[in-house]
C-alpha cells in the first residue's frame, strides 16, 4: 500500500495538485525576490539610458532623432533575445535560460559603461538587449508556475512591482550620479550599475529551483517530486500544515510544438496577447524613455529637475500597481482590470493632447498628463506578462510569453523613434499624446472583443 501511495503521489497530475495546494511562504518569497531583482534591472536599463540622454546629446553630439535611434535600435537585441531565450527555456529549462539572460545583460551593460563613442555604445546596448529581452518573459513564466491560482494575480503583480521600483529609483540614481560625478562620468557610472545582474545570476545558480511544472512537462517526474518534496518539508518544518491535495486538472505532458502558438484556439489567444502587448508598450516605452527629455527640452527645465519630476510621476504608477495587486486583479478579474487600464491611459493621453494643443505652457501640462497615464499604465504593462503566462500551457508558456514580449519589443523599437520624430515635427508633444491615445483605445477594443477571464483558475484549467 505504501508503494502504491508513493507511485500515485509521483504521477504528473498529483505533483501539479500538490504544488497548487502550497500556501505562499518564505520559499515562494525567495523565488519572487530572485526573479524580481532580474526584472528590476530590466527596468533599470531602460530608464538608465533615458536618464543618461539628458546629458549624452551634448557629450556625444547627437540630435533628437539620433537619440531616438539609440533607444529604439537597442530593442532589436531584446527582440532577438526574447525569441532565443524563450526557445531555450522550453528546451533546457526555466532556470538555465534565466541565468543565461542575466549573465548576458550584465556583462554587456558593463561594456556600455565603457563605450568610447556613439557607435560602440549602440553595439553594447544591442548585445545587452539580448539578455534583457529574454529575462522578463522567462522569469514571468517561472513565477506563474509556482504560485496558487486563487492568489496568482496578487503575487505576480507584487513581484512585477520591482519593475516599477526600477522606474522610480533609476532617475533618482541618475540624478545623484550625474550631480555628484558630473555628466561626463555620471552617465558611465549609471550604465555600469547595470552589470549587477551577473551577481544575481550566480545567486540564482545556487538558490533558485527549477520550475516543477516544466519538469513534469518533460516527464522528469522523480526530479519534480524531489524539488517539490524539499519545499513541502521546509514548510512542514516551519509548522505549516499542508491540506490534502485535489487533482482539478490534468497536467500538461506534451512535446513542444512551437508552431502550435498559431493554430486552433491558441491562434486567437496569440492575437489577443500580441495586440495587448503592442498597444500597451507604445505609450509605456515612448513615455518612459522620453519623459526626462520632455521636461528638459520642451519645458526647458534643468536635467536634475526633469529627473525629479519623472520620479514623482512614476511614483503614481508604483502606487497604482500595488492598488491593482491587492484590490483589482484577483477581485475584479483580468478582463475588467485591463479595460480600466487602457481606458485610463486613453483619458490621460487625451488630456495631454487638449492641454498642449490648447497652448498650455510650462512643465505642468506634461506632468498632469503623464501622471494620469502612469496611474493606469501598470494594469496592462505588468498584466500582459501574467495574462500571457496564464493563457498558454506549460509546454509553450515561456515561448508564448517571449513572443508576446517580442510584440512589445516591436512597439519598443517603434515608439522612441516615432515619438522622437513627432516631437521634432510641427505636431510636437500633442502628436505624441495623440499616438498614445490611439494605441490605448485600440488596446481597449482588443480586450473587450477577445479577452478571456482567468482569475482564480489553475493554470492547467485555463490552458487545456
Amino acid at each position: 500500500m505504501a508503494a502504491m501511495a508513493a507511485t500515485e503521489a509521483s504521477t504528473s497530475d498529483a505533483i501539479v495538485a500538490r504544488l497548487e495546494r502550497l500556501p505562499f511562504s518564505g520559499v515562494h518569497a525567495r523565488i519572487m525576490t530572485i526573479l524580481g531583482f532580474g526584472t528590476f534591472f530590466d527596468s533599470y536599463d531602460t530608464l538608465a539610458i533615458a536618464s543618461a540622454l539628458t546629458v549624452l546629446p551634448a557629450i556625444l553630439h547627437i540630435d533628437l532623432v539620433t537619440a531616438g535611434l539609440l533607444i529604439g535600435l537597442a530593442y532589436v537585441g531584446q527582440l532577438f533575445g526574447a525569441i532565443l531565450f524563450g526557445i531555450l527555456s522550453e528546451l533546457y529549462g526555466r532556470k538555465a535560460a534565466y541565468v543565461g539572460s542575466l549573465l548576458t545583460m550584465g556583462l554587456f551593460s558593463l561594456g556600455s559603461a565603457l563605450a568610447w563613442d556613439f557607435q560602440s555604445l549602440l553595439m553594447f546596448r544591442i548585445l545587452a538587449g539580448i539578455g534583457l529581452g529574454g529575462e522578463v518573459p522567462v522569469a514571468g513564466a517561472m513565477m506563474t508556475e509556482f504560485v496558487q491560482g486563487h492568489r496568482r494575480g496578487r503575487h505576480f503583480f507584487v513581484y512585477q512591482t520591482l519593475y516599477s521600483w526600477g522606474n522610480l529609483l533609476t532617475p533618482l540614481i541618475g540624478f545623484g550620479l550625474i550631480s555628484a560625478a558630473g555628466p561626463a562620468l555620471g552617465w558611465r557610472l549609471l550604465l555600469g550599475l547595470g552589470s549587477l545582474p551577473v551577481i544575481v545570476g550566480l545567486i540564482s545558480l545556487v538558490l533558485l529551483p527549477e520550475s516543477i511544472r516544466w519538469l513534469v512537462d518533460k516527464g522528469r517526474l522523480s526530479q519534480a517530486d524531489e524539488v517539490l518534496g524539499r519545499i513541502e518539508k521546509t514548510l512542514q518544518a516551519r509548522g505549516t500544515a499542508l491540506p490534502p491535495y485535489q487533482v482539478r486538472a490534468r497536467a500538461d505532458v506534451q512535446p513542444v510544438r512551437f508552431g502550435e502558438l498559431f493554430r486552433g484556439g491558441y491562434g486567437r489567444r496569440t492575437a489577443l496577447c500580441w495586440l495587448q502587448w503592442f498597444c500597451c508598450y507604445i505609450p509605456t516605452v515612448g513615455l518612459a524613455t522620453w519623459l526626462p527629455s520632455l521636461y528638459t527640452r520642451i519645458a526647458h527645465l534643468p536635467p536634475q529637475q526633469g529627473l525629479l519630476l519623472t520620479v514623482l510621476s512614476t511614483l503614481c504608477g508604483l502606487i497604482a500597481a500595488y492598488i491593482c495587486a491587492f484590490g483589482l486583479i484577483d477581485r475584479l478579474g483580468r478582463k475588467p482590470t485591463f479595460c480600466i487600464g487602457f481606458g485610463g491611459m486613453a483619458l490621460g493621453a487625451l488630456i495631454g493632447v487638449a492641454e498642449v494643443a490648447g497652448g498650455a505652457q510650462g512643465w505642468q501640462p506634461l506632468f498632469i498628463a503623464a501622471c494620469v497615464i502612469l496611474v493606469f499604465l501598470p494594469l496592462n504593462a505588468q498584466g500582459a506578462y501574467l495574462y500571457t503566462s496564464e493563457l498558454f500551457p506549460t509546454r509553450m508558456r515561456a515561448w508564448a510569453s517571449s513572443t508576446g514580449r517580442g510584440s512589445g519589443l516591436v512597439a519598443s523599437i517603434v515608439a522612441p523613434i516615432a515619438v522622437g520624430a513627432l516631437l521634432a515635427s510641427t505636431l510636437g508633444a500633442a502628436g505624441m499624446f495623440g499616438l498614445f491615445a490611439l494605441m490605448s483605445l485600440l488596446g481597449l477594443i482588443t480586450i473587450r472583443a477577445l479577452g478571456i477571464e482567468t482569475k482564480g483558475a489553475v493554470l492547467e484549467e485555463v490552458s487545456a
